[in-house]
């Protein structure tokens, strides 16, 4: 198959829009990552004060991604993103005045309340629009146009910090994304038509989340998603200490991490694009597997053998990243496949769950893990593991159920 009946003629661009809607979460973390210490010291805050802010953050963005999805299947794709929108620039602007890192909490809770918005309801649009190979590439079109937002994201944030100090990236965020609400505005269509649309009650709300919240090919697909990315997220959330303390980058060099992170997951996306439609799902989440794996054990090796130092430390993930992206479309399509009138719901659960893990990641794990190259590799190696683990068993359910 190449294509659903499609509720609206997909609008040029749409990549581009639904990329940047995706892109919020990602990127109003990333962005203020080389502020940690200006804004402790400026805040008169510690840096697990700091480091904080990312779980407040994170916590609320995990809720909220549980109802994102059942709104936008209830009152349409494009009012939830709207609203949405205007809330994150709203708290944005509020961070900018922010005296007390309380106030910092509270306002990025708001922003995590509203982020998850854009890559929920994005990636139920997709499927509005598309199945099969056709869902496939425009899912990695996307993925490979996201990775461009957090490569540049700490760079733009690290000379804003070094040039105007840490409230100029709030600054920024604001104005960003005041300039995507305009955009979606303008050009986002809605892709969901009124007859297609989902109640809100209660009871009916309780059996569609327990139908895929149980679904167990379901919940191995997430599983899968949200292992493979903490193998990497593990950096993201370490990136002030790997890079400053270990590394000895300065404030501005967070590009070391993030560009040849994201150039490798933006190869990744491209392979996918590529091969849908000519290799199965199956065979590329394996091939993603066979590159993630060797990039682990190479980092492992490379800790345990060379001193920690640029560029041998980083050398690994770029290569991590292009199995990652090569797959994320398939799992991600694979998840939401058995759910066709609940697919704004069933991107939320998706969501719900790879958030909460990326809130213990970022609260628990990362502090534990963030000591040295070693422990930072051990734990990439321990995430891929359970990611493939999880991936086996969803390709093992579902050949039983065929």
């Amino acid at each position: 198959m190449s294509h659903a009946a499609p509720a609206v003629d997909a609008p040029r661009g749409i990549a581009v829009l639904l990329a940047a809607l995706a892109a919020i979460g990602p990127f109003s973390i990333d962005t203020y990552l080389p502020s940690f210490h200006d804004i402790g010291q400026s805040l008169n805050a510690t840096p697990l004060q700091v480091q904080q802010t990312l779980t407040a953050y994170l916590l609320p963005f995990a809720f909220m991604a549980l109802w994102h999805g059942a709104l936008a299947d209830a009152l349409g794709r494009r009012k939830v993103i709207i609203a949405s929108l205007i809330l994150f620039v709203l708290a944005a602007f509020g961070c900018v005045f922010a005296t007390r890192i309380e106030h910092l909490w509270v306002l990025r809770a708001i922003q995590g309340i509203s982020a998850g918005a854009g890559i929920v309801v994005s990636r139920a649009i997709v499927r509005d629009i598309f199945e099969g190979p056709a869902a496939q590439r425009l899912m990695s079109h996307i993925t490979m146009m996201f990775a461009i937002a957090p490569a540049i994201a700490p760079v733009i944030g690290g000379r804003l910090q070094a040039w105007f100090g840490w409230r100029s990236v709030f600054v920024f965020l604001t104005a960003s994304i005041a300039l995507l609400l305009v955009a979606c505005w303008r050009w986002l269509p809605e892709t969901l038509p009124v007859n297609k649309r989902q109640s809100l009650h209660p009871a009916y709300l309780a059996r569609s989340y327990w139908k895929v919240m149980t679904s167990p090919a379901f919940l191995a697909a997430c599983g899968g998603l949200s292992f493979n990315f903490a193998g990497f997220f593990l950096y993201i959330m370490s990136a002030p200490e790997f890079l400053i303390r270990i590394l000895g980058v300065p404030e501005t060099g967070f590009l070391w991490l993030f560009g040849p992170a994201m150039f490798g997951l933006v190869c990744g996306a491209w392979i996918s694009g590529r091969l849908a439609g000519r290799m199965t799902p199956t065979r590329t989440i394996r091939f993603g597997y066979l590159l993630m794996g060797l990039a682990a054990l190479g980092n492992l090796g490379l800790s345990l053998w060379v001193p920690a130092s640029l560029p041998w430390s980083m050398l690994p993930i770029p290569l991590y990243t292009v199995g990652m992206s090569l797959t994320m479309p398939s799992l991600t399509l694979l998840a939401l496949d058995p759910f066709p009138t609940r697919r704004g719901l069933a991107a939320s659960c998706q969501m719900f769950l790879q958030s909460m893990f990326n809130s213990l990641l970022a609260g628990l794990i990362a502090p534990a893990l963030w000591g040295s190259t070693l422990t930072l590799a051990l734990g990439m190696a321990g995430l891929l593991s359970l990611g493939a683990a999880a991936s086996a068993l969803h390709h093992r359910v579902t050949r039983r159920s065929a």
